[in-house]
C-alpha cells in the first residue's frame, strides 16, 4: 500500500507556499486531500492556453479509466480518488508551479503533461520526487533521453514514428519536392527531421525545411519560402497558429491536395477556423495517433455525453491503467515499488488483456500480463515509450472532416 513519504522543511515550505498561489485563485488547480491508502493521482493538462481544446479528452479519459477500475474493486481493492487536477496552461512557468503542488499535495502519480514543451519543463519537478509521470500526448523524441530515473513513460508515439507515416502519405500520393515546416520548439523540430529524413530516404527532394518561431503573428517569410520555391507538396507541423499559416498558403495559390498537416490542426471545425469559406481546406490530409477502437469511443462517449473531440483520449486512457496494473503487479501505491513494473505489465512476452479487471485478475493468479490497450499494444521499451502505435489518416473532402483510414507503424529501431 502507499508508503508515506516525510518531507524535509524546506520541502514543507515550498509545499505550503505552492498551496497558498494555487488553491482557490482560479489557476485551475484543485488538489482534494490525499488518501494515504489510495493511489492518488495527478493530472496535469492544459485548461487554458493554445491547447485547451486537448482538455476535456484528457481529464475525460483519466475519469474514465478510474471509473472503471473503481468499478471492477480499485486498486488493491481501495477506489482511486477522484484525480487532483492542474493546469498546465501552455506556460513553462506555470505548468511547473502546478506540477509542484501536485507533487506537494501527495500524488503518487501524475498523468501528462499534455504538450512536449510542458513536460520538459516539469518532469524534473515531478520525477525528481521520486513520482512516476505519464504522458497521453507528448510526441517529442527528445523526451525518450530525459534524465528521469525511469520514472517517465508515455503512450504517445514518439514523433520519430510519426514523422515516417506523414511522409509516406505524401510519397504514395506522388510527391517529390516537398516543404516542411514546423513550429520551433521539441515538438516541430524532432517531426520535421523524422518527416524530411524519410522523405529524402525514398527518393524524395526537400528543398525547404524550416522552423518558424509560433509566438510571432507574421508568417510572410514562411510564406514566401514556399512560394519561391518549386515545391508540389507542403508538410506543416504546427498547433492552433498553423490555421494561419494554413490559410495564407491556400489563398496563395496552393492546392488543399498539396498540404499535408499534423495532429496539431486535427480539428473537424478548421474550415471555419481557416477562412468564412470552409471549402478552402478541401483536399487537406493530415496524420495524428489514434486508435482503431470503435468500442472505447463509444464507451467514452457514453461516460461524458460532452465530449466531442477524443483525441489522445486511448493513450491517457492506457497511461492510467497502467500505473494501476503496474501498483497491483508491485502491491504497492508507492511509486518507488512499482514504477518498475510500468514497463513489464505491458511486455508481449506476458499474457494478452484488455482491462483493468482482466488484468488484474491474471496477475492474482501469478502470471505475467501484456496490456492491450485502447490504443493498441503500446510494448513499452526501457526508456518508456511506445515501440508499436496506431495512426489515423484525416482528410477535408466536399463533405467535411472524415478519417480515410488506420495506420499500424512499428517502430523498427528497436
Amino acid at each position: 500500500m502507499t508508503t508515506a513519504r516525510a518531507l524535509t522543511l524546506p520541502a514543507v515550505l515550498t509545499a505550503l507556499t505552492l498551496a497558498l498561489t494555487a488553491c482557490g485563485n482560479g489557476d485551475g488547480t484543485d488538489t482534494p486531500a490525499a488518501d494515504e491508502n489510495a493511489l492518488n493521482l495527478g493530472i496535469l493538462y492544459p485548461q487554458t492556453g493554445n491547447l485547451a481544446y486537448l482538455g476535456p479528452p484528457q481529464l475525460s479519459a483519466t475519469e474514465y479509466a478510474i471509473s472503471e477500475i473503481n468499478d471492477a474493486g480499485g486498486v488493491l481493492g481501495t477506489d482511486v480518488p477522484d484525480p487532483m487536477t492542474a493546469d498546465e496552461a501552455g506556460e513553462e512557468g506555470r505548468a511547473n508551479d502546478s506540477a509542484g503542488t501536485l507533487v506537494a499535495d501527495g500524488a503518487d502519480a501524475v498523468i501528462g503533461a499534455a504538450s512536449s514543451g510542458m513536460t520538459q519543463a516539469v518532469h524534473q519537478t515531478i520525477t525528481g520526487a521520486g513520482i512516476a509521470q505519464c504522458s497521453g500526448s507528448s510526441t517529442a523524441p527528445d523526451l525518450s533521453d530525459i534524465e528521469d530515473g525511469g520514472h517517465f513513460h508515455r503512450t504517445a508515439p514518439s514523433d520519430l514514428m510519426a514523422g515516417p507515416v506523414l511522409a509516406q502519405e505524401i510519397l504514395d500520393d506522388n510527391h517529390q519536392s516537398v516543404a516542411v515546416i514546423a513550429r520551433a520548439d521539441d515538438y516541430g523540430s524532432g517531426y520535421l527531421q523524422a518527416a524530411q529524413n524519410e522523405l529524402r530516404s525514398n527518393g524524395a527532394q526537400v528543398p525547404i525545411a524550416e522552423t518558424y518561431d509560433p509566438d510571432t503573428t507574421n508568417f510572410g517569410a514562411v510564406i514566401d519560402a514556399v512560394n519561391e520555391n518549386d515545391v508540389d507538396a507542403v508538410a506543416l507541423i504546427s498547433f492552433e497558429e498553423g490555421a494561419q499559416i494554413l490559410a495564407s498558403l491556400l489563398e496563395s495559390g496552393v492546392d488543399g491536395d498539396q498540404v499535408y498537416v499534423t495532429d496539431g490542426l486535427n480539428d473537424p471545425d478548421l474550415g471555419a477556423t481557416v477562412s468564412e469559406n470552409a471549402d478552402l481546406v478541401n483536399g487537406v490530409t493530415g496524420v495524428a495517433p489514434s486508435a482503431d477502437n470503435d468500442e472505447f469511443n463509444e464507451g467514452i462517449g457514453d461516460f461524458d455525453g460532452n465530449l466531442e473531440i477524443f483525441q489522445f483520449a486511448p493513450q491517457v486512457y492506457d497511461c492510467v491503467n497502467l500505473i494501476a496494473l503496474a501498483a497491483e503487479s508491485a502491491d504497492s501505491t508507492d511509486p518507488t515499488d512499482y514504477t518498475s513494473h510500468i514497463v513489464e505489465v505491458s511486455r508481449p512476452d506476458g499474457t494478452e488483456c484488455s482491462s483493468f479487471e482482466e488484468c488484474r485478475d491474471l496477475l492474482d493468479d501469478g502470471e505475467d500480463i501484456n496490456y492491450q490497450g485502447a490504443s493498441g499494444n503500446i510494448d513499452l521499451d526501457d526508456n518508456g515509450d511506445p515501440t508499436a502505435a496506431t495512426f489515423e489518416v484525416f482528410e477535408f473532402g466536399t463533405g467535411g472532416y472524415d478519417i480515410r483510414e488506420y495506420v499500424d507503424h512499428t517502430d523498427d529501431r528497436n
